[in-house]
């Protein structure tokens, strides 16, 4: 196996280092726009980013630019963890979060996308705290490293090995040969994406700083939010909280797909297997939670008000289809607290954690397609029971999965239960209960945001004790990561040469 080029892994974690400085610095500047006093100290965190981005300079690099496999793995695995701690320098500079484990808390929360927080008044937060919460979300959900991947052509250095391991599922699908072209085009749709979801929340009635803010966090499906009580502030304006149903569904669709139609070839879109199971089971758990909602629900019962401005079932509707997207996207706005619809629908939630989107979307979770294939090979063994000495493979899009493919979900499926399970065996002997452990720890393994028990959706995480904030942020990474290239870099055999 090939020896790590240590000192390019190092090279591009400063360059992606350096973004991340210019991107605060940009945040700097909305702080310096309202005339906030913490502006200047946000612009010194970023400053402070950027210049030790540039420690580089004093290494001689070494001639060899070639990225092998383990070197695309370990780039993305310690730029996640270099971008969380350096993203938590502004909430500790500026005071808004004095406390580091806080801090690491809420960056950590913000570039995996899982929007949970620590913050008791988010209201009176400064508005460049508020925009940089959003803006770790907007560069988490794509990845940092795909960004990076866009010009690290120009310095000499193939980006294939780094796009495979930020987006490490089950399909491949790029829209150019070139990896570097399907990167640009991907940040082209994004940003593209963002900014016709900010003027169309501007149009139905938010302010420009809430909607840019919820553009960002909507498309990255992460969840922060520059109100209290998250999107519920506008429960009296359902035309905003369809606008941002849209483009959670959007979020939650595999963004190749997503591109293809927009240039026209709609038939990709719909076509594809997954995409139609992810709108069914939407649709399907929709209609579930509406009619639970409005038959056997009490929606006074909830801290949230529901003022039924187009009629009851209407509002039902709408914030049963909200929470369903929210969940499983794992977006985690809240326009309800899901955990007082019943105790059925608070389990059936609980299960949508689990999910996720399509691959190829900003999306946590397991993912559709790994539940499809699963599914599908469990009832294949029916088949190779009464049938031992045939070759039955799994179709998934009308073609056969490789074995090696179907070995590799089921095993991620098993480590992901198996974290699962771990992470709310931990939190519990730090004093959770059990609704709050497993709550805990399965939203963030997924990067949904809102759980259950006492970090329910009109609760957060900031009770939790701190050794608690570290396992969850922990599950959140790895969550982000999909596992396997985070975890791998923790085992003996990457580290080996003989293997």
């Amino acid at each position: 196996m090939k020896k790590i080029n240590a000192k390019m892994v190092f090279h591009i974690i400063c360059i992606v280092l350096r973004f991340n400085g210019l991107f605060i610095l940009l945040s700097s500047l909305v702080g310096f726009l309202y005339n906030e006093d913490s502006a200047m100290q946000m612009m010194w965190s970023g400053l402070v980013v950027v210049a030790l981005s540039f420690i580089n300079l004093t290494f001689k690099k070494d001639k060899e630019k070639a990225l092998n496999k383990r070197d695309g793995y370990l780039i993305v695995s310690l730029s996640w963890v270099v971008l969380t701690l350096s993203g938590a320098l502004p909430y500790i500079f500026t005071g808004a979060i004095p406390n580091f484990t806080n801090a690491a808390f809420e960056s950590i929360s913000g570039f995996t996308t899982t929007g949970s927080s620590i913050l008791l008044d988010i209201e009176a937060m400064p508005k460049g705290i508020l925009f940089w919460r959003s803006m770790t979300h907007w560069l988490g959900g794509m990845g940092i490293i795909v960004l990076a991947v866009a010009i690290l052509p120009l310095l000499g250095i193939g980006g294939m090995q780094l796009f495979v391991a930020e987006a490490p599922g089950p399909s491949a699908d790029k829209l150019r040969p070139r990896i570097a072209d399907t990167a640009k085009r991907l940040w082209l749709l994004y940003v593209a994406l963002t900014g016709a979801q900010s003027v169309l929340l501007k149009m139905a009635g938010m302010n420009w700083f809430d909607s840019i803010n919820h553009s960002l966090c909507t498309l990255s499906t992460g969840g922060f939010s520059t109100k209290n009580n998250s999107v519920a502030y506008w429960n009296d304006s359902p035309i905003i909280q369809y606008i941002i149903i849209f483009f959670m569904l959007i979020a939650g669709a595999n963004f190749v797909l997503t591109y293809f139609a927009l240039k026209g070839k709609v038939r990709k879109l719909f076509g594809n297997e997954e995409f139609k199971y992810y709108l069914g089971i939407v649709l399907g758990f929709t209609i579930i939670s509406t009619l639970g909602v409005y038959y056997f629900s009490d929606p006074t019962a909830s801290s949230i008000e529901y003022p039924m401005v187009l009629g009851p079932f209407e509002s039902a509707f709408r914030h049963s289809l909200f929470q369903v997207l929210a969940v499983i996207t794992t977006t985690g706005f809240v326009t309800a607290d899901f955990t007082m619809w019943t105790p059925f629908l608070t389990v059936l939630f609980f299960g949508m954690m689990f999910l996720g989107g399509s691959a190829g979307s900003t999306s946590g979770g397991v993912k559709f397609v790994r539940h499809i294939i699963m599914i599908k090979n469990g009832m294949m063994e029916f088949k190779r029971l009464l049938h031992p000495n045939a070759i039955i493979p799994v179709r998934f899009g009308g073609k056969a999965v490789k074995q090696t493919i179907v070995y590799n979900i089921l095993g991620f499926f098993v480590i992901y239960m198996s974290f699962f399970i771990v992470g709310a065996l931990c939190l519990s002997l730090l004093g959770l209960d059990f609704t709050s452990a497993i709550g805990a720890s399965a939203t963030s393994l997924g990067n949904v945001g809102p759980g259950l028990g006492d970090v329910s959706p009109v609760n957060n995480f900031a009770e939790l004790p701190a050794a608690g904030k570290w396992v969850c942020a922990f599950l959140m990474i790895i969550g982000r990561l999909e596992l396997y290239t985070f975890l791998i870099v923790l085992t003996p055999f990457f580290w080996s040469d003989r293997y």
